[in-house]
């Protein structure tokens, strides 16, 4: 059973290993609403997993040490298992999926462990691992259904509960369940009326599609940039203690997601994961009630690949309109280019990359297309310069 007194002992246990994480103020999230960040992704190994795989690898027995540990993971729970392994002068093996970030892979090795990467989704991963338990007899570590795991999670409730004591909301991240019950249990247990709010990505709402349903559903896939969240189906402790203590589950789109990602980079100069970055998404738009409320999002990691990071900061842009592609239909004369570009940098707008090309073979033989890459403010400063192109005489026929 998860108790009130086992949190409170791994805040203890943890004391050895993990960073006190700072609850900053941001106040630019949501206009209406007093925002807080929990900074979990500048936690030890860059995500809150450190803290359950710790707490869990520190209360097993001689035994189960002796033979090894394995877990599975889209890539933080590896890294607080490997080094809390490693800490513990204990073999660690690492099921990991194959699409996982290069950047999880070589940390997970940098903290000590063997890695196995594993065809398809973290699910895949898992039942690879309880293969290998099964074969070699190493000590299973869930990534989240576990007391002791949860337990370890758990102590970020505290933690909020001593840094903000008049908080009204906590909205926090879902994968598999085990942050968001560990806090839930935490919070409510001490102070019910504080409201709980979880967040999944609309590519895998396993947990989200379960407690609608009062019942644990498995999806068939899961798709989302947040790779850390992408489960298909929720633990059997964690949906009973979501059913009784998380008071509502949204989720958020990858548009959203990559905002998130952006104004957290932008505004706080804080980088985190897809997964870290659901809580912020779902105040920033409005998912759940916040409006004249002091509210804490879990940033829940930091591990974004870089490349990822490079094509979620290009979506960001083209979503909020600070990015964009304009096509523009022309007559083949000189000055042209001149015309165009002299409105644009009239009203502010930088052109980033230009690319002429002739019409084709059933166009006006005298026609020729002007693409044009472009840095705006927004979706209004873009919209000025297209009005301003288009009474100019312009004819702009695509745009993204």
């Amino acid at each position: 059973m998860l108790t009130l007194d086992k949190i409170y002992k791994a805040s203890h246990v943890l004391k050895e290993v993990i960073r006190d994480t700072d609850l900053i103020l941001a106040p630019k999230i949501h206009p209406e609403a007093k925002v807080y960040l929990k900074t979990e992704n500048l936690q030890v190994t860059g995500s809150f997993k450190v803290r359950g795989a710790y707490f869990k690898i520190s209360q097993l027995t001689e035994e189960e040490r002796s033979k090894g540990v394995i877990a599975c993971s889209a890539g933080n729970h590896a890294q607080g298992v490997a080094l809390a392994a490693t800490k513990a002068g204990i073999k660690s093996l690492i099921c990991l999926p194959d699409g996982a970030p290069i950047s999880k892979v070589e940390a997970t090795k940098g903290f000590g462990a063997e890695v196995c990467l594993v065809p398809g989704v973290y699910d895949d991963a898992y039942q690879k691992a309880l293969q290998l338990r099964d074969e070699k007899g190493y000590t299973f570590i869930h990534p989240f259904d576990d007391e002791n795991v949860i337990a370890g999670q758990g102590t970020i409730g505290l933690e909020l509960l001593e840094q903000l004591p008049d908080v009204d909301a906590v909205v926090v991240p879902i994968g598999g369940g085990g942050l968001i019950s560990g806090i839930a249990f935490a919070i409510k247990s001490l102070n019910p009326k504080i409201k709980v709010y979880g967040v999944q990505a609309a590519g895998a709402p396993s947990m989200e599609h379960s407690l609608k349903n009062k019942k644990i559903e498995r999806l068939e896939s899961v798709a989302t940039l947040a790779d850390g969240i992408a489960v298909k189906e929720p633990g059997v402790n964690t949906f009973e203690l979501c059913s009784k203590y998380v008071d509502e589950v949204v989720t958020v789109s990858e548009d959203e997601i990559s905002c998130a990602i952006l104004t957290l980079i932008e505004q706080q100069k804080l980088i985190a994961e897809g997964a870290g970055a659901v809580s912020v998404a779902a105040v920033m738009f409005d998912k759940i009630p916040v409006k004249g409320k002091n509210v804490v999002c879990v940033i829940s990691g930091g591990n974004i690949d870089v490349t990822i990071l490079n094509r979620v900061i290009r979506r960001g842009l083209v979503k909020s309109g600070r990015a964009s592609l304009l096509t523009i239909e022309l007559v083949d004369k000189p000055g042209q280019l001149t015309g165009v570009s002299s409105i644009i940098a009239e009203l502010g707008g930088n052109v980033t990359a230009v690319h002429h090309e002739r019409a084709d073979a059933n166009d006006n033989i005298n026609g020729c297309f002007l693409r044009i890459q472009l840095e705006t403010r927004n979706f209004e400063h873009l919209t000025q310069i297209k009005a301003a192109l288009t009474a100019a005489g312009y004819k702009i026929v695509d745009n993204a």
